[in-house]
C-alpha cells in the first residue's frame, strides 16, 4: 500500500501549478514501513518549481536541513532493529541507534509529530514512557528514545524532523 505525495511549485511565470502526483511505495524493515516525502539539507529557496530538493541520502539532517515522513509500525512490536536489519541499515541511521539497547536512538533534531491511528509509544532514557493514540501530537527535542507498538493494530505516525546543532558525542 502506497502513500500519494502532492507536490506543487511555480512555473516560469510565477503562477502556482501541481508539479507532481503519485503513490510512493515505503521502505521496509520487519516491524515498519517507512515513507520519506520530501527534505532538504538546507533552508528552502522560493520560487520552487516543485522539483525535489537536493538531498543527501541520510536520515537524520544537520542545520538547517529537515525531513518529511510518514511510518508505520506493525502490532505488538518495538521499533528496534534485528542483528542482520541493524547491518543492512545505511550508516547514518546505525550512528544514530544503540546497539546494546535495541531501538533506542538520540539525534540533534526537532522532531515535529503526530499519530494519525492506532497507538504509539515512546520510552525514555530514564524508562519513562508517553504512550500516544490518534490525534495525539509529540515535540521532541533530542531526546534519547525508541518507539514501540503495544497495541494490536497498526501505528501510523507522521512528522517532520528539522536538524539542530549538534551539541557533541552521544
Amino acid at each position: 500500500m502506497g502513500v500519494r505525495r502532492v507536490v506543487t511549485g511555480q512555473n516560469a511565470a510565477g503562477k502556482a501549478i501541481v508539479v507532481s502526483d503519485e503513490v510512493l511505495e515505503p521502505g521496509k524493515t520487519a516491524v515498519m514501513d517507512f515513507y520519506s516525502l520530501w527534505g532538504a539539507d538546507e533552508a528552502p529557496h522560493f520560487p520552487q518549481d516543485g522539483s525535489m530538493p537536493e538531498k543527501s541520502a541520510v536520515m537524520f539532517p544537520g542545520p538547517g536541513g529537515y525531513r518529511f515522513f510518514t511510518w508505520t509500525l506493525a502490532p505488538n512490536s518495538v521499533s528496534a532493529p534485528t542483528a542482520e536489519e541493524f547491518a543492512a541499515l545505511p550508516p547514518d541511521i546505525r550512528q544514530h541507534m544503540e546497539g546494546d539497547e535495541p531501538g533506542m536512538h538520540t539525534s540533534d533534531t526537532v522532531d515535529l509529530e503526530i499519530c494519525l491511528s492506532g497507538e504509539a509509544s515512546l520510552e525514555f532514557d530514564d524508562g519513562a514512557v508517553v504512550h500516544l493514540k490518534a490525534g495525539d501530537y509529540l515535540v521532541q527535542n533530542g531526546t534519547r528514545h525508541r518507539w514501540f507498538n503495544r497495541g494490536d493494530v497498526p501505528a501510523i505516525v507522521a512528522g517532520v524532523i528539522i536538524g539542530g546543532h549538534a551539541r557533541g558525542k552521544h
